[in-house]
């Protein structure tokens, strides 16, 4: 039989997620690839450089911080199947939970959730702001649940659906190359600058690497929600992203709420499509959408499961 890495990766993360304890004594994986990726950043992307050349040396750094992130994993799961034997694959499920965002998404947004449903806006504009990178100060109820929503969605993808997906293609190394590569999509992959020329590698390589990831959560969100499909294909290439588009549409649509539109971003404001028909996004909105997000865990889980059954 396939052991049940993936499933038991799940159950981990949904029983612990990533500890605040543990975090406080040793940070996250993540942490290490982040202090890769400024150190390349300090090292070339230097502000008289050429664009190319920037674009070069971001394109290095993201080599060096997946190579890391890959051959890391690797060594570890060569010490595990020496040292273990047939019961690697535990340790090998061990190793991959804290690649896996399902818990912390969940409670990230709920602490949203609990702000807008006690009627403290404040409060909730500084838990959005822990999980979006736009200007938060003057959202209103809709726009701090649209914020959350979003977010909810899109994440659902990079966050869990993507991991498991490079899990599942090249085993442990290939779960932590792309959370390195999303680490650095995160960090550098913006086109404002400085970071225009030199995340201009992280932001492509990301592109492609939830190319399928997204069209998948798009659809396990349409499943969870009980509907979607059509909002989904209307609007999916709406979003900025050739890939975020797919779950936001999917969430907008089974929700019956419009998502996107005017957003801001260090005092700028920018215009965007939007996506989706119906009411305004609001607290039951939020409350509906997580609701889809555990349903559509739990068919990853399904998934997993079923993966692992004995043939």
């Amino acid at each position: 039989m396939a052991e049940p890495v993936a499933f038991t990766a799940m159950a981990l993360d949904a029983a612990l997620g990533w500890p605040a304890w543990l975090y406080r004594r040793i940070g996250h994986p993540v942490g290490a690839f982040a202090r890769v990726i400024d150190a390349g950043a300090r090292r070339w992307n230097k502000p008289h450089g050429t664009p190319n050349m920037r674009r070069i040396g971001g394109a290095a750094t993201l080599v060096l911080v997946m190579g890391f992130a890959g051959a890391g994993a690797w060594v570890s799961e060569l010490i595990a199947a020496y040292i273990l034997g047939s019961y690697s694959w535990l340790a090998t499920a061990i190793l991959v939970f804290p690649a896996i965002a399902q818990r912390s998404l969940l409670d990230h947004v709920r602490l949203v959730l609990v702000a807008l449903e006690n009627g403290d806006l404040e409060r909730a504009r500084c838990a959005v702001a822990n999980i979006v990178g736009r200007d938060t100060a003057e959202l209103d109820e809709a726009a701090v649940s649209r914020a959350a929503i979003e977010s909810l969605a899109e994440s659902f993808c990079d966050g869990v659906v993507a991991p498991l997906i490079w899990l599942a293609l090249l085993g442990l190394p290939g779960i932590w190359a792309f959370k390195a590569l999303s680490t650095a999509d995160s960090l550098i992959g913006h086109i404002e600058e400085p970071w225009r020329d030199f995340g201009w590698a992280a932001a492509k390589c990301d592109d492609l690497a939830n190319w399928l990831p997204a069209r998948i959560a798009g659809a396990l969100i349409c499943l969870g929600g009980g509907g979607g499909w059509r909002i989904m294909h209307r609007d999916r290439g709406k979003h900025a992203s050739p890939n975020a588009g797919w779950p936001e549409a999917a969430m907008a649509g089974a929700l019956g709420i419009t998502l996107a539109g005017p957003i801001s971003y260090d005092g700028v404001r920018y215009e965007r499509p939007v996506i989706g028909q119906g009411l305004q996004a609001g607290a039951r909105h939020l409350r509906k959408a997580i609701g889809i997000y555990v349903r559509a865990c739990a068919l990853l889980w399904i998934i997993a499961g079923v993966s692992a059954w004995p043939g």
